[in-house]
């Protein structure tokens, strides 16, 4: 282990430091945290019950804000941890839950083998995968009627000038590409999609988030960060025949129709202050309809790549689709 070595993903000293919890996100950071959605839409679980969906009513429920989680066990290279816990939605309705979470080290054969790609010395990697289940422990199942959380695993990372992310998709599917006006529409010289690839440049200066339905994506998406060299791929599990949760701050659209992957590039609030800056890359599970005792697994795993830059480039083209050189001119 290298004590002294990059680390990628973003941390928020502050909130370590500070004497009182802050009432809408203890946003410590990290590679890769656990919440529950969805956040928005009449089944939220970021917003009480009749509350405006408005920033100074958004709350992460504490379940995954600052609770803590119990370590089952543990080797060098894996850590399992388990919670239980309740969240209530717009709705009112309590659900009961377990959560269990795995997380894992992988080794350079297993990042070869599951991205689909080969790097020799020249190239430094560091990845890991996690493995989410929520499990029913309500008395009643969830349906449509009460409606129904999802795992959601979010990536947080460092923003550069030079930073943009890249989200692959299906260019012969039907229907919208992305959503791109969760927080207010993402200005068009921050996004841009071309035959198949959606780029939209993270900076840590404007605040917006796009998402992208499953029916859409590719199942992965990345960053390259071209002031430190670093490729970045996020792998996700996704079903294109599931119903996947509207997230979105508004109660007017169906709550059942919304995105597999997401991604955030953070920025000042209107009141000038700002959570990070940081970016993030996310992923969703399918709506957990299910019956007590039932449960629902999603994986995420994520990779960052950096060396010598030829390498990078063949990674980038057989897991993203896009050389570096053209990453790097989607925002010039």
């Amino acid at each position: 282990m290298v004590k002294n070595g990059k680390s990628f993903g973003w941390i928020n000293y502050k909130t370590f430091a500070q004497k009182s919890l802050d009432a809408h996100m203890n946003a410590y950071g990290g590679e890769d945290r656990l919440w529950l959605g969805p956040e928005g839409s009449k089944f939220a679980l970021f917003f009480k019950p009749h509350t405006k969906m408005e920033f100074a009513y958004w709350h992460t429920p504490t379940a995954f804000d600052f609770e803590n989680w119990r370590l089952t066990s543990s080797t060098d290279k894996k850590a399992s941890l388990s919670k239980t816990t309740r969240v209530l939605n717009y709705q009112g309705t309590i659900f009961n839950l377990d959560i269990i979470r795995d997380i894992e080290v992988l080794e350079p054969v297993d990042e070869k083998k599951m991205l689909g790609i080969s790097f020799d010395s020249k190239i430094k990697s560091v990845a890991f995968s996690t493995t989410n289940t929520i499990i029913n422990t309500s008395s009643f199942a969830w349906d449509k009627n009460s409606g129904a959380p999802c795992l959601w695993n979010l990536d947080m990372f460092t923003p550069s000038a030079k930073t943009v992310i890249v989200v692959p998709y299906d260019n012969d599917a039907t229907g919208k590409v992305a959503t791109t006006d969760y927080f207010g529409q993402i200005p068009p010289d921050r996004v841009k999609y071309n035959n198949g690839i959606l780029t939209f440049k993270a900076d840590g200066k404007s605040r917006g988030k796009l998402g992208m339905p499953p029916g859409r994506t590719k199942k992965l998406a990345g960053s390259y960060d071209a002031e430190n060299n670093v490729l970045t791929i996020a792998l996700f599990d996704v079903d294109p025949k599931a119903t996947y949760l509207n997230q979105e701050w508004r109660t007017d659209r169906d709550p059942f129709v919304g995105d597999a992957v997401n991604a955030y590039n953070d920025g000042p609030l209107k009141d000038g202050t700002q959570m990070g800056p940081f970016y993030e890359i996310e992923s969703v599970s399918p709506a957990a309809f299910l019956k007590p005792k039932e449960g629902l697994t999603h994986k995420h795993s994520v990779f960052h790549f950096t060396g010598d830059k030829d390498e990078l480039n063949q990674i980038a083209l057989k897991t993203l689709g896009i050389s570096l050189q053209d990453i790097q001119a989607a925002f010039k």
